[in-house]
């Protein structure tokens, strides 16, 4: 596929510049005047060197794809077509969205549903995304779930970026203690030694030991390196296997504090997720199964699809869940209510605010318990560390 360059007239006489994707210049022409545009120039555009590996290596954004929702919802409910919200938003966007949305309305321009178009773009719109526009689709009711779609994605960006936001600090600190407690060991503990090696001083049992600490790490600081490297490879070769997946998502719920921030995370997507499906006319039933091959936590995985099998075999759902002791009490009550209330996506939205409250107590209560705890582990470092440095030089200013 080739870019070209256009400018075009309406048929109101306003004059548009943008870009098209097409094989040849003739088929960009065409796609134009499908438009009901007049074409005044065409020509093709060469891609930068930099434009083409910001697209290759970045790709297309999240919040690109939360944007784009958000505007194509916003334009469709105010009553333009689909094809033509697509042309605007194609328009303004950059060049990796840009050349995205042009493949989406060719698609749909050669008599594919939206829902296909998007499937086509590979992992850019994930399984949930995609069967909801597809039911939106089927009911008639476009505007509404893209509507729904926007306000989920906007509410899931903010609470990530909670959550982040939160945990860079400690992970800020953490690093720093890495790097520092790195350079003493390779170059200012090495000095003093030459000065201790000078006076002939005895040195005590802890400093004697924090040398050779030192010692190892100057000497075979290459050879701690590779290790972290080999060591890396080897998680993640460990960690693409299905055993090593399930063991270490397994590893993170049993965590202190951390397992149980995760869990809560995990249940706020999921009953904020399977709300806006249920709200969006899907069964219950392919709901569950598409959360099953969206949801990344093997331990919810498996979960999700031995409850999707019972509820197959017409199960409640709210029996199902209450066996696993990750999934709280309170999920299992309350969706035990929606399902005697005909009421389950008004329920599991309910507890996903629940949830991401909780979520945001827990990052709260982490933060607060990390700051005294760094301040603990950084007095105990330096203790050590003058301790240390300070003993042999008492025991040389005592001899005298």
């Amino acid at each position: 596929m080739a870019i070209f360059q256009y400018t075009v007239k309406n048929e109101h006489g306003e004059t548009i510049r943008g870009r098209v994707e097409a094989q040849t210049k003739e088929q960009a022409s065409s796609i134009l005047r499908n438009r009901s545009l007049l074409v005044i120039s065409l020509k093709p555009q060469n891609e930068t060197l930099l434009t083409a590996l910001n697209s290759s290596l970045f790709g297309i954004r999240n919040d690109e794809i939360v944007s784009f929702t958000r505007q194509l919802s916003t334009m469709v409910t105010a009553g333009l077509t689909l094809t033509e919200s697509l042309h605007i938003l194609q328009q303004q966007s950059k060049p990796a969205m840009e050349r995205m949305i042009g493949s989406i309305l060719r698609e749909i321009e050669g008599g594919s549903t939206f829902a296909k178009a998007l499937q086509s773009q590979g992992k850019t719109f994930s399984p949930v995304y995609i069967q909801l526009v597809r039911a939106g689709e089927t009911a008639g009711m476009l505007d509404t779930v893209l509507s729904r779609l926007a306000d989920t994605m906007e509410k899931q960006r903010e609470f990530a970026g909670k959550v982040k936001g939160a945990l860079i600090y400690p992970i800020i600190v953490i690093i720093a203690m890495i790097i520092v407690a790195f350079v003493m060991m390779v170059f200012v503990i090495p000095k003093l030694t030459q000065m201790y090696k000078e006076l002939g001083a005895e040195l005590p049992l802890l400093t004697q030991l924090l040398i050779d600490v030192s010692d190892f790490f100057a000497r075979f600081w290459w050879l701690v390196i590779m290790g972290v490297i080999a060591g890396g490879i080897a998680f993640r070769g460990w960690h693409q296997t299905e055993k090593g997946r399930r063991d270490f998502d397994r590893f993170l719920l049993k965590i202190p504090i951390l397992g149980l921030l995760r869990q809560k995370v995990i249940l706020t997507e999921f009953c904020r997720t399977m709300s806006l499906l249920l709200s969006a006319g899907i069964s219950v039933l392919q709901a569950l199964e598409i959360l099953t091959d969206a949801q990344d936590n093997m331990i919810y995985r498996d979960a999700l699809a031995v409850a999707t099998d019972q509820v197959e075999k017409g199960v409640p759902l709210s029996q199902t869940i209450s066996k696993y002791d990750f999934f709280p009490p309170i999920v299992s009550q309350m969706i035990g209510v929606g399902e005697e209330t005909g009421k389950v996506d008004e329920v599991l939205l309910k507890l996903s605010i629940y949830f991401e409250s909780e979520s945001e107590q827990e990052v709260r209560n982490l933060t607060s318990a990390f700051e005294p705890l760094i301040m603990v582990v950084l007095g105990l470092g330096v203790g050590v560390l003058v301790i240390a440095i300070i003993m042999p030089i008492y025991n040389i200013t005592s001899s005298f």
